[in-house]
């Protein structure tokens, strides 16, 4: 269905309610959503406790439980574009309004590309908000540790080794835990008693709907596990929250624009983020990236050093649908990560990771060429910089004999770039307290180029 169609016979969405329940020791926070003229949706998500006893009725969760609904009905409005959001089900200001206007659009910027929607952040959608003005109690709150967030990819597996002299006052939390995610976990030393493990449930009525015709795409979801990790950090009483975001994050996807598939990663959504936090809860919990400060070139060459990982870690989306997941060896990810890792880690290992030589697989010529800059748009993935990845294969060409066809293929018509900088980058951008921003400084320092 088009866009304008859609937008005139739904016209409005609104967030009508959310609910909070105890259930076997869980935090069940339940939403619900709709569409007028067209359908309601009830999705949950559900937070172990762990024997921590929580007050429902307790503000901050409960405030905390409604901004996840402000994040997670993204997945819903999208469908159709309504252009007036209605919120009944709490209250939020004009500042904050317009902060949300800004995360939707710049966090559907890949999802109105992919769809062909040229449409401003003023015109996409209205927000009004029915409920009157609360005011949040004043509270001293004082947290310890670390809140890791894990995905799988060799990024929290990086996260995870780095913070090994904290384990004892830091918990894993990871959505919709997998095998790989868990064994993760379990490999940095992480017992069950130390790993959150929540559970995200989709309304499936959204899944019918895109089966119809109405629109669909990629929507921010780190900004949800930006909203569901606070949460998380308040009912554990944790200091920090503390992800695995890179620098690379920050390049758009589409070059000269703000499209980018990972702008809810960027150092942008993180200050936003942390500067809303701070003005409308004021509690004492740190959002930052662990790994900001580097490159996935260099989280590439220190996640080569942790061999306990290697057979374990997994990134791609495509196999992450299957049971068990696996490496698809056919999409922008698996290609971008065998990249990344092959200066260090090329031939024998690799294959052994992913089962196959994907220097060898021909088809994957024209994702080469994305990934690498040659084409006007990099894949719609979580990647690399175009220049981390012009050095990591031109550092892998220089140190291999017998180029496989890929290699062979770039060498004969591009320019190798031999510019070490990506080694010893260090971005001052991030929000690093002092005593980790020296703990990545010696890890470098210990590297040994090889």
């Amino acid at each position: 269905m088009k866009f304008n169609e859609l937008r005139t016979n739904y016209p409005t969405f609104i967030y009508k309610d959310y609910q909070l329940e105890t259930i076997d020791n869980t935090l069940r926070i339940s939403f619900t959503f709709e569409i007028s003229n067209l359908t309601t949706f009830n999705p949950y998500i559900e937070i172990p406790l762990n024997n921590i006893t929580i007050n429902i009725n307790d503000p901050y969760i409960k405030y905390l439980s409604f901004h996840i609904g402000l994040i997670e009905m993204i997945s819903y409005f999208k469908t159709t574009c309504s252009p007036k959001i209605i919120i009944e089900a709490d209250y939020i200001n004009e500042e904050q309004i317009k902060w949300f206007k800004k995360l939707i659009y710049y966090g559907l910027g890949e999802f109105l590309y992919t769809n062909n929607i040229s449409v401003s952040e003023e015109e996409l959608t209205t927000i009004e908000c029915t409920k009157p003005q609360i005011t949040l109690p004043t509270i001293n709150y004082e947290g310890t540790g670390n809140l890791i967030p894990i995905g799988g990819g060799k990024d929290s597996c990086v996260s995870l080794e780095l913070l090994k002299d904290y384990k004892d006052n830091n918990h894993c939390f990871i959505i919709n835990p997998k095998e790989v995610t868990l064994a993760c976990a379990k490999q940095a030393g992480y017992e069950d008693n130390k790993i959150i493990g929540l559970k995200r449930v989709l309304d499936k009525k959204v899944i019918e709907l895109n089966e119809k015709g109405f629109l669909n795409g990629h929507t921010p979801f780190s900004s949800l596990v930006a909203f569901i990790s606070y949460l998380t950090a308040y009912i554990y009483k944790k200091q920090y929250i503390t992800l695995s975001n890179e620098a690379s994050a920050n390049e758009p996807t589409i070059p000269g624009t703000k499209i980018n598939h990972q702008y809810s990663k960027t150092y942008e959504f993180e200050q936003d983020f942390n500067n809303y936090m701070n003005t409308y809860f004021n509690l004492n919990i740190k959002y930052f990236s662990l790994l900001r400060p580097l490159t996935e070139f260099q989280i590439g060459m220190l996640f080569s050093k942790y061999e306990k990982y290697h057979n374990i870690f997994k990134s791609c989306n495509i196999g992450s649908k299957s049971t068990p997941w696996k490496w698809c060896g056919n999409c922008p990810k698996c290609l971008f990560v065998y990249i990344i890792l092959s200066p260090f880690l090329y031939k024998e290992k690799l294959v052994n990771i992913f089962g196959k030589d994907l220097f060898e697989d021909e088809s994957l010529k024209e994702t080469l060429l994305e990934l690498s800059g040659n084409k006007e748009v990099k894949p719609f993935e979580c990647v690399g910089t175009i220049g981390e990845v012009r050095y990591a294969l031109s550092r892998t060409i220089n140190k291999t004999n017998n180029l496989p066809k890929l290699l062979q293929y770039y060498k004969d018509n591009y320019p190798l770039s031999l510019n070490t900088e990506y080694e010893s980058l260090y971005n001052e951008e991030n929000n690093l307290p002092k005593e980790y921003q020296e703990l990545i400084k010696k890890e470098l320092s210990q590297w040994k180029r090889k």
